[in-house]
């Protein structure tokens, strides 16, 4: 259990691993306030789906997805691990995310990026859309893209 690469949560030990990145990320490193990271979707029975991802048990990802409208699939929480930026594990956990979103039945995503990785979605075909705004005091922008 817990190998090596990117599944959707299933277990409360999953689940509290995926918490526990986004903590050490938003909250720790980001400053984010811990009442703004969690919602109502982060509630057990919440309509959402949690996705972790492992490297040799090493917990190193998460993300959460969503509807947003019909057909619509909102990425949220999308982090990666500090000491584990550059070596693709977001686009490996984005990657997830899309294929269970289209196996969701989602026609499209859209996420809200924090502007100091918009690159890093845009390399992913999501397409930047209105202007910068800011939520939780971190700069974001809107974007979509297709599925």
């Amino acid at each position: 259990m817990n190998e090596t690469g990117v599944r959707v949560v299933t277990t409360d030990a999953e689940r509290e691993d995926a918490f526990a990145v986004r903590r050490d990320v938003f909250v720790e490193e980001q400053g984010v306030d811990e009442e703004l990271e969690y919602d109502e979707y982060d509630e057990p029975g919440a309509d959402a789906t949690h996705f972790v991802a492992y490297d040799d048990g090493e917990i190193v990802g998460a993300a959460r997805l969503r509807e947003a409208d019909p057909g619509v699939g909102k990425v949220e929480r999308v982090v990666v691990a500090e000491r584990r930026r550059g070596e693709d594990w977001g686009k490996r956990v984005m990657e997830a995310v899309e294929a269970t979103a289209r196996e969701q039945g989602y026609e499209k995503l859209k996420l809200h990026a924090q502007t100091r990785v918009e690159g890093f979605y845009e390399s992913l075909n999501y397409e930047s859309v209105g202007e910068e705004f800011v939520e939780a005091d971190i700069p974001h922008v809107e974007m979509r893209k297709p599925l």
